[in-house]
């Protein structure tokens, strides 16, 4: 009989985790009384100054109830039918969105770039623009960068300065994917201002949903210009709920009192006691960097079956099946991470002993 394994499922993604006790009772709390619908309500609003004092600029805020619906409006506010929205082509919206920014932008065209570690740069983002102005060609709209990246490493922020104003100067608009943005937050020990409108973004997807909260996302404008008829494409898009307060105070708990960052932060250190325990295990090999709260592993497939007569379900598609990965979320727990790593050695030592 193999020993009892820890559910890998608490580490297939942070989307599997549960909500945090303080996003919980606010939602319980906001379900008292009535409130104005379809974000006309005290929740919503508040939200709005909320965001603009953490951000310290102006800014205009419509929660979503999910990350894809948050990046495919963001982009069709910033990008025509006919546009073109350059990515890395490891982006969440290039590979994991179904076709949502082409449908809701109407037919844009993403233009999927390489880059190490899952990075785009100025200089490839400079070489890739052309076509302005030509009326056979789509046209040069927007770029979409994701902050932490899907590989779950960072985006420092002259790199972030610097693919801004490359986009700038060829009249693009640009958009940060913050589906994991506390964490990444939290890594660069930066500002919110400065990870994004002091450092040229234009529009952020921020996500909650990952990092402790139920269903709840925002699309977040730092220049009001380009939130013009938004609204209607918030409500066209079915993202505009009846009873928003109780999105609206999902974030404003996760926001308050830096409960998005201690989550964050929880999650990094938990990602990196897990990286520093896999790092020199034979047949294990680091896929990338680990700077968030993303743990990325190259493991034979002798370890992977291995794992599985042991009871581990892994998720092998990462990087063309060639790596697994392993997610921390706000409420891992360091036992958590040792049991699992104490399974993995185990079977990967086994292995290496055959082998040898």
């Amino acid at each position: 009989m193999t020993a009892k394994t820890p559910d890998v499922n608490s580490f297939a993604s942070d989307n599997v985790s549960g909500a945090c006790p303080e996003v919980i009772d606010a939602v319980v709390a906001a379900n008292v009384g009535t409130a104005n619908s379809y974000g006309d309500d005290e929740y919503t609003h508040s939200l709005e100054s909320q965001l603009s004092e953490i951000f310290e600029t102006d800014a205009l805020v419509f929660p979503v109830s999910s990350g894809t619906a948050a990046n495919a409006l963001a982009l069709s506010a910033i990008t025509p039918s006919y546009g073109k929205i350059y990515c890395h082509e490891l982006a969440h919206i290039n590979t994991d969105e179904c076709a949502a920014p082409e449908l809701f932008t109407g037919g844009a065209k993403l233009i999927d770039l390489p880059g190490e570690n899952a990075r785009i740069t100025a200089e490839t983002l400079d070489r890739a623009v052309y076509g302005s102005g030509n009326v056979h060609h789509a046209q040069p709209a927007s770029v979409s960068i994701t902050q932490a990246c899907e590989s779950g490493t960072l985006y420092p922020l002259e790199e972030i300065a610097a693919i801004s104003s490359i986009g700038h100067s060829h009249g693009l608009k640009v958009h940060m994917d913050g589906a994991r943005f506390a964490n990444a937050l939290v890594a660069l020990d930066s500002t919110p201002a400065q990870m994004t409108w002091r450092s040229g973004i234009d529009v952020l997807s921020l996500g909650g949903t990952k990092n402790g909260c139920l269903a709840a996302e925002a699309v977040v404008f730092f220049k009001p210009e380009l939130a013009e008829g938004f609204r209607f494409q918030h409500k066209r898009s079915g993202q505009l709920l009846s009873k928003m307060r109780f999105i609206s105070a999902q974030l404003k708990a996760y926001l308050a009192d830096d409960l998005w960052l201690r989550n964050a932060r929880q999650a990094n250190a938990m990602a990196r006691r897990m990286s520093e325990g896999l790092a020199h295990l034979p047949g294990i090999g680091l896929a990338y960097p680990t700077q968030s709260n993303e743990v990325f592993v190259r493991i034979t497939s002798e370890v992977v079956e291995g794992l599985r007569s042991e009871g581990v379900e892994l998720n092998h598609e990462e990087l063309d099946g060639s790596a697994v990965r392993f997610v921390a979320a706000w409420n891992t727990t360091s036992d958590q991470v040792d049991a699992l790593l104490s399974v993995i050695t185990a079977v990967s030592r086994r292995i290496a002993d055959q082998e040898g």
